[in-house]
């Protein structure tokens, strides 16, 4: 999947991967215009954190896994960044949590659709995992957006009642709040609208985050859900490590 021209033992080999990853994504019509702009807003973010999952991030994660795991009906929700940068990883959790994926994207074209969909199937196909990926047929609407952005599935978002959208955008991300879902998301800005307005924010890189998930189900199996976690007290705790990052030098 990564034929990338540079070597593992680079220092910033990771970084170089995801972009790759985005530019693959781009030759295949899969990502907006604005995509590598929102990626490199989060890299810059994630210098900050010095490029690593702090102690409250994985605190979040292991709630945010918890969550999923307690739900009736989780769902992933994927948009073509998430598509781009952790197919795999979100077919995996999928297949570990027994849930569907959904890909509902905010410049929503026919070709992008197609485009998201045909990869999502071919790393499905390849990893072997029964996972059901909705997002062609959409037959409702998110209720408080407008335009091609509110379409999607009765049988995953709509009747979802914890989804997972890593780097949303906050109008959808506070309209699936006001339906009375457990929201959680994947954000290296912890002052955006959507990490304020959800119910869970994870402060780390998708594919870093997703990893540990991953981890903790194979090690751990089923977490407990904190009734005591705080999610401003945690986004106060990444801002924190973020303005104590000269310290860290």
């Amino acid at each position: 999947m990564d034929d990338i021209a540079a070597d593992p033992s680079h220092p910033r080999y990771a970084s170089l991967l995801m972009r790759h990853r985005l530019e693959v994504a781009a030759e295949k019509g899969m990502l907006a215009g604005s995509a590598m702009i929102a990626h490199g807003r989060g890299e810059a973010f994630d210098y900050l954190l010095g490029e690593r999952t702090t102690s409250s991030a994985l605190q979040a994660t292991r709630q945010a896994l918890a969550t999923l795991q307690a739900a009736k009906k989780p769902v992933l929700s994927i948009n073509g960044n998430v598509a781009a940068l952790a197919c795999d990883e979100m077919l995996r959790l999928a297949n570990a949590l027994s849930c569907a994926v959904e890909v509902n994207i905010f410049y929503r074209t026919p070709e992008r659709m197609k485009a998201i969909l045909d990869h999502m199937n071919e790393r499905k196909h390849v990893l072997g995992v029964e996972v059901p990926v909705l997002g062609h047929a959409p037959d409702a609407r998110i209720p408080g957006l407008k335009g091609p952005r509110a379409a999607c599935h009765r049988e995953g978002i709509l009747e979802s009642d914890a989804i997972l959208v890593p780097l949303e955008d906050g109008d959808r991300c506070q309209a699936l709040v006001a339906m009375g879902k457990e929201v959680i998301v994947i954000d290296l800005n912890p002052l955006s609208r959507s990490a304020q307005q959800a119910t869970i924010t994870i402060v780390d890189e998708l594919s870093r985050a997703l990893g540990n998930m991953l981890d903790f189900t194979a090690s751990e199996g089923r977490l407990e859900v904190d009734s005591d976690y705080n999610h401003i007290t945690v986004l106060e705790e990444g801002v924190n490590e973020m303005l104590n990052a000269f310290k860290r030098t």
